[in-house]
């Protein structure tokens, strides 16, 4: 439970969530149900009564601070029907930190010490504000600082291991395996036998993001030895029914998992882009160690810079168009030639609002691949307004690369 106004108006983005998420999977505690409230006492207190009738743990954050819209204390000091007291070592460690950073103390941050009588203080080494521990009717609830670097520190050194400690946890393996090129329900389709045939103890999530879909096996201890080995057992059979849209058996992203490709076989690459506009040569670039494989990109928006920078024909662009499969493989065929590079990837479309013609609507997309020894271009249209067919077309043309280069 995430606590302040500022989530619900949207100027700040609940990350704590997700982190809080992440960790408590690992230790085999399922999180089930995620909220965010109000700074109002009411609010917090309806909140925590809905949390316990459907959790043994209440993990909160926020709402902890020295000012008087941080009601978070107050109000579980209440809940709780007990008094706030001073926490000398907290008051002490609130004292220190000021004298660290040779900054006066404001008296307000002396109320930082002060908490419901009936909690376990957790330290919280990089802040004012410290952790609350309180069990009641069987129930642990848990608040924390909403600074996320407050808040991930107390729940390492601190919560966590409590948890652990506390409960009689079963451990929950996570097995990822990422997949581009293939919406949900196609990859549904194909891996129905393979998923309906799983384990009772390991279940399937279909995860779609943008241009690609993640499939995570989550499984629950069951008493038998090496789970996470039991369960990459049975990647081999998903492999033979969608092998080809498989980029990844980790968390990672598919420029990633080009470069990786790119790196093994000891290639170069490089761009020439139209509508995309120098998209794909960030995507491929926000890789850290790309300048191993990525040399170099041409944005050839106008037709002057396709014929002069990448030897477009002039006559390929008469008779078929900027936008069109015959373009877009000279741009790529040029682009590995003036850079230099090993292979080269094109793009060429018509992102809109404007543009289309009559055989050629908005949403047309044209994409290349050249390596020397063939050159492979595809068409598609989808108009999904400009951003996002720009989106799609940096997405279309990377899984081509990493799809062609995986043979």
């Amino acid at each position: 439970m995430t606590i302040g106004d500022e989530l619900l108006y949207g100027q700040v983005v609940d990350t704590n969530s997700a982190f809080m998420g992440q960790e408590l999977a690992k230790i085999g505690l399922r999180v089930r149900q995620i909220s965010s409230v109000s700074d109002r006492a009411d609010e917090i207190t309806t909140a925590l009564d809905l949390a316990r009738s459907r959790a043994q743990v209440v993990l909160m954050t926020g709402g902890l601070g020295p000012t008087k819209d941080d009601l978070t204390k107050h109000v579980l000091a209440r809940y709780f029907g007990c008094e706030l007291v001073l926490h000398e070592p907290t008051l002490e460690h609130v004292i220190n930190l000021f004298k660290r950073f040779n900054r006066p103390m404001p008296e307000s941050n002396k109320l930082q010490a002060l908490v419901p009588a009936s909690c376990q203080v957790l330290l919280n080494k990089g802040g004012t504000a410290p952790g609350m521990w309180f069990e009641h009717e069987g129930t642990v609830f848990v608040s924390m600082p909403g600074v996320p670097f407050e808040m991930k520190q107390l729940m390492i050194d601190e919560v966590l291991p409590r948890l652990q400690t506390r409960f009689q946890l079963r451990p929950i393996e996570h097995v990822v395996v990422m997949t581009a090129g293939l919406g949900e329900s196609a990859l549904a389709e194909k891996i129905a036998d393979w998923e309906d045939a799983l384990p009772a103890n390991v279940k399937l999530a279909y995860l779609p993001s943008f241009g690609s879909v993640r499939l995570r096996l989550t499984g629950t201890d069951d008493g038998q030895p090496d789970l996470p080995g039991r369960m990459r057992a049975l990647l081999p059979a998903l492999r033979e029914r969608i092998g080809a849209y498989i980029f990844a058996e980790e968390e990672t992203t598919l420029e990633a998992a080009v470069g990786e490709l790119l790196k093994a076989r000891g290639l170069t690459v490089g761009t020439a882009e139209s509508c995309t506009g120098g998209l794909v040569a960030n995507r491929l670039t926000s890789v850290p160690g790309s300048s191993q494989y990525f040399m170099g990109s041409i944005v050839a928006y106008d037709n002057r810079i396709k014929t002069e920078l990448l030897g477009v024909q002039p006559a390929t662009l008469a008779a078929h168009g900027a936008v069109s499969e015959e373009t877009a493989r000279e741009m790529a065929e040029g682009a590995r030639q003036r850079l230099g590079v090993d292979v080269a990837v094109a793009t060429s479309g018509i992102a809109g609002p404007g543009g289309a013609t009559p055989t050629k609507p908005v949403g047309t997309m044209c994409l290349a691949y050249a390596d020397g020894q063939r050159t492979v271009s595809r068409q598609f249209t989808l108009d999904r307004g400009r951003a996002l067919n720009i989106e799609y077309t940096t997405q279309a043309v990377l899984i081509m690369l990493r799809q062609l280069l995986a043979g």
